[in-house]
């Protein structure tokens, strides 16, 4: 079967930098719903479209075409005591971007932490760097309706709904804690 809107594909890849340096081994698949829903990039998308099981490419995409060129306006400088105790390198939280108000939260990692102040980034790890990806297609079906219904993949390495969830989509919403 070959990839094109509304199939579920599953891609083994390694994604390195333009220098090669590894940034992720892939030791799990990427399972994604094709045709525009968002779940992985667009050039991969663009790439991977019309082909079969088996092919396999190394597609280099640049940073305004994955996570974005480096925003230097993005990074903040907090008073330590603003922030939850234990506090360790790494660990993200929810805020707004300084200025308007009416602006979407943003994610901030914790890239520096001083004896009263911490350095908040809120560029994604991946903005200004060009990524190489590796990649091979070792599966590729039809997706069921409820996934095209819900935009995205279900069962192994997809998104699973639990029993419980009766208010629809809000399993699918992630509330942004500390992650350690």
């Amino acid at each position: 079967m070959k990839i094109a809107k509304n199939t579920v594909v599953t891609v083994n890849y390694k994604l390195s930098d333009a220098q090669d340096n590894l940034i992720e081994d892939g030791s799990q698949p990427m399972v994604y719903l094709h045709g525009g829903y968002e779940n992985t990039l667009p050039k991969i998308e663009e790439e991977l479209d019309g082909k079969d099981t088996g092919y396999s490419t190394i597609l280099q995409i640049e940073p305004e075409d994955a996570f974005g060129d480096y925003d230097a306006s993005l990074v903040k400088v907090e008073e330590r005591s603003r922030l939850p105790e234990p506090l360790e390198v790494g660990m993200q939280f929810e805020g707004m971007p300084d200025g308007d108000e009416d602006e979407e939260p943003m994610i901030f990692t914790v890239t520096e932490i001083a004896e009263d102040k911490v350095v908040l980034d809120g560029n994604h790890p991946l903005a200004g760097i060009a990524l190489r990806f590796s990649l091979t297609v070792t599966d590729v079906r039809e997706a069921s309706e409820e996934e095209i219904a819900h935009g995205h993949v279900h069962g192994a390495h997809g998104h699973h709904h639990g029993d419980d969830d009766e208010a629809g989509e809000e399993g699918d919403h992630v509330a942004i804690h500390p992650i350690h």
